[in-house]
């Protein structure tokens, strides 16, 4: 029988003490995704464009091209076909996982057969590596806790409501976007669970009055008229029909519909009378820029982009699972609200376009994005790699303090009348060895 050594490639028994000394050059990080829908990819872009502004090689992997044979596709085109056709089955097979201690013994044997092409796939100088997809972060906790996996993992939580496949022993550290997942993590069990903050393309930003009109007449869309995004997913999964139908005869927005790469329901809705129906959009930034209210149903990273952006986002007519956990975990935070009923979505509408509900949302979202640090400084602590930073005079850095300590002030304010401080407090009171904010930087110096 071969000996452990000969099954392990030589990248995954590189560990730390034979990394390159600091400071000698680009270290590599490997960040594995999945191609499951849009948002698992779209997290994994967003660290990677991160990581490598910071000094970092990445290298990306989808989990779904380390199963073996066709899995992979088959898990994908599985759980795409319940979401799509069998809804109910999901939501009872989600809430039977929800809280599990571990996988299923089908899931165990299914991720056991990823763990060697995983192995394979790193390159032989990788300091530590990230899970955005929840698969793949229980094949990287397996390979620590059994010493094949010698460098730093990591698991950057995508969602807002945390299913027990998130959390795998073995990992490193959990990375969470909010005060409400880290909070859910950290009651599952999970290990150093830290409020990094959300990453998403940085071309998600309020927009000016300009870059509204601008949008408007590029999409085709109604110049004055308030405009309700409704987006479903690069799927385009769940009673979208219904919902866009709702809004219309609401008369408070005029809904127009991204259905990603369902394009069979694009043309449905156009023979419906929703004149302003796309599919896949390149543009997202901009049709945000030009709406005025995001109607979300599985609050994945098109709320995060909507919360940059400042749109107030409401859930409606979720899909089942994390569609529905997200929504509740995503209102508990003061993001987003969940709209319940058809009866109360033309008045809550009313509320977020022109009322005190929507206000208080656009600067909750907006400052989600810029009161965290994100995930690099996290990950280059582990890994014992100083982030670059860009040179900054000593008066530029004594603007950058005062403008956190504002920032924190707003953010702490706005967090105590939204009645985000429970749920973190109680995390941390629990535990407050293992529940860790991320190290500040300033001026290049870690805490």
């Amino acid at each position: 029988m071969p000996h452990r050594d000969d099954l392990v490639p030589e990248s995954a028994l590189s560990s730390s003490s034979a990394a390159p000394p600091k400071g000698s050059g680009p270290r590599r990080i490997a960040i594995i995704s999945a191609s499951v829908g849009a948002g698992h990819d779209g997290a994994a872009a967003g660290l990677a464009d991160r990581l490598t502004a910071h000094g970092f090689l990445v290298d990306r992997h989808d989990f779904l091209d380390l199963l073996p044979a066709r899995a992979g596709r088959l898990l994908c085109d599985t759980y795409h076909h319940l979401l799509a056709w069998a809804p109910a089955g999901y939501q009872r097979l989600y809430a039977a996982t929800e809280h599990a201690s571990r996988p299923g013994a089908v899931w165990r044997a299914l991720f056991r057969s990823a763990e060697q092409p995983t192995l394979r796939a790193l390159q032989p100088d990788t300091c530590a590596v990230i899970s955005t997809y929840p698969g793949a972060g229980q094949v990287l906790g397996a390979l620590r806790r059994r010493g094949l996996l010698t460098v730093p993992a990591f698991t950057y939580l995508t969602d807002f409501s945390v299913h027990a496949l998130w959390v795998a022993p073995g990992i490193d550290a959990h990375l969470a976007v909010h005060a409400i997942p880290a909070a859910q993590a950290h009651a599952q069990g999970a290990a150093a669970v830290t409020v990094a903050g959300p990453v998403t393309d940085p071309r998600f930003t309020p927009a000016t009055g300009g870059e509204r009109s601008a949008a408007r007449a590029r999409f085709g869309l109604p110049e004055h008229s308030p405009l309700a995004l409704l987006v479903a997913g690069s799927w385009g999964v769940g009673p979208v029909r219904r919902a866009a139908a709702e809004i219309r005869e609401t008369g408070v927005a005029v809904p127009v519909v991204v259905c990603g790469r369902n394009h069979a329901l694009a043309e449905q809705l156009r023979q419906d009378g929703i004149e302003h129906a796309f599919g896949w959009v390149e543009d997202m930034p901009g049709l945000m820029h030009a709406c005025d209210v995001l109607v979300q149903n599985a609050g994945g990273l098109t709320s995060l982009e909507a919360f940059a952006t400042g749109l107030p986002v409401a859930s409606y007519r979720c899909i089942p699972g994390h569609g529905r956990a997200n929504a509740q975990a995503l209102q508990e935070a003061g993001l987003a609200t969940w709209i319940r009923t058809p009866e109360e979505l033309g008045p809550v509408l009313t509320e977020l376009l022109h009322g005190p509900r929507g206000i208080a949302q656009r600067a909750a979202g907006i400052a989600l994005h810029r009161s965290a640090p994100g995930p690099v400084p996290a990950i280059a602590a582990r890994t014992g790699h100083r982030p670059l930073q860009p040179p900054a005079s000593s008066q530029a850095v004594r603007r950058t303090g005062r403008r956190r300590l504002a920032l924190t002030a707003a953010t702490a304010a706005a967090t105590l009348s939204l009645g985000v401080a429970a749920p973190l407090v109680y995390a941390y009171s629990e535990a407050p060895a293992r529940f860790t904010a991320v190290a500040h930087y300033l001026d290049g110096d870690r805490r």
